[in-house]
């Protein structure tokens, strides 16, 4: 009597030659983006632990080309800096001065690894003395920023930026008509070849705490919800999402991550535009926790995270992890040579 026919999915997990050769997503250097800490400081040997995110550090200007050199020769191939000033005030003008401790990296990174791609957060809550991202009326203590006056001086952050040799700027702020307002300036100010990379998809979570004890950009008073998307909403961010690509944006990002899969997919599926997640701090530090417990694989559930975001259609991903993998494939191609 013949055997029935059915679907045997096991013929092609056999082996691990099997399992490679038929895998349909992979995750490569150039598929991930490294955050950096920059500290405007006197003391070029700071490399200040961060408490929170266990194999991260506020780095000074030297330290910075230090770190980012070991990660370039294992294969790094863009990185995003964010900056700590050393004065914060309510405009945050730390963000768009033109020897702002960020252009000064960008200056020093392009000089020393001119094919590293460079992209800077665009924002100003690590610049405001509030720790809000934008502009606050005169005795506010909501922390509800006033959207519009705030566009001019996102504007000009992106222009020092460029100016300072940036490849790609990158609002968080989530202040409506920003990527207009940026893509314009830059435009006018002959950088026209400066991709925007939105974070269109940015919700109010709560995964980014350890960010705010490694970038000091905790509100002083009031939240970010009145500017960051709602979690339950899903369709608002389609909607966020078209109102950046109407306005120039290159690049669109879903932030936080993993919680946030779903957004990805629909990004993904609703535009043309390469999609970028960014696996926030609460993410990395999590995982960080739990391998330190022994309670799980620390590399394994790390390929398997940067997996998912291939999976549900990232092209670029902004991850802590970025080096650990780099390490990761450096041993073992070393095992395998």
């Amino acid at each position: 009597m013949d055997q029935p026919c059915f679907f045997r999915g096991r013929r092609l997990r056999r082996t691990p030659t099997m399992r490679a050769i038929f895998r349909e997503h992979h995750v490569r250097p150039e598929d991930l983006m490294m955050p950096y800490f920059v500290v405007d400081t006197d003391d070029q040997t700071l490399r200040k632990p961060i408490e929170a995110m266990p194999g991260q550090f506020q780095l000074s200007l030297d330290e910075l080309d230090r770190q980012v050199g070991r990660a370039v020769a294992l294969g790094l191939r863009s990185c995003i800096l964010f900056g700590l000033p050393k004065v914060k005030d309510a405009r945050g003008s730390g963000a768009y001065a033109p020897d702002g401790i960020v252009q000064r990296a960008i200056r020093r990174l392009k000089e020393r690894y001119p094919d590293l791609l460079v992209a800077t957060d665009v924002c100003l809550c690590e610049y405001t003395d509030h720790g809000h991202c934008g502009l606050l009326r005169q005795d506010d203590t909501s922390g509800e920023v006033s959207n519009d006056p705030t566009l001019n001086l996102l504007a000009k952050t992106a222009v020092s930026h460029a100016a300072a040799g940036a490849d790609m700027v990158a609002p968080s702020d989530m202040m409506d008509g920003r990527v207009g307002e940026i893509r314009q300036a830059l435009d006018e100010a002959g950088f026209t070849q400066v991709p925007v990379m939105s974070y269109a998809v940015k919700y109010a979570s709560a995964f980014y705490g350890p960010f705010r004890e490694a970038a000091e950009s905790a509100p002083k008073f009031g939240d970010r919800r009145t500017y960051q998307m709602d979690p339950p909403n899903a369709r608002e961010g389609l909607r966020e999402a078209q109102a950046d690509i109407d306005e120039g944006a290159d690049v669109i990002m879903v932030k936080p991550g993993m919680p946030y899969l779903d957004m990805i997919i629909r990004l993904r599926e609703a535009f043309d535009l390469p999609v970028a997640a960014y696996q926030v701090s609460g993410e990395y530090s999590m995982v960080k926790a739990a391998a330190a417990n022994g309670w799980i694989d620390e590399a394994a559930v790390m390929l398997e995270s940067l997996t998912a975001f291939k999976r549900a259609g990232a092209e670029l991903i902004l991850t802590y992890f970025a080096e650990d993998f780099l390490r990761l494939r450096a041993q073992a191609q070393g095992g395998n040579s």
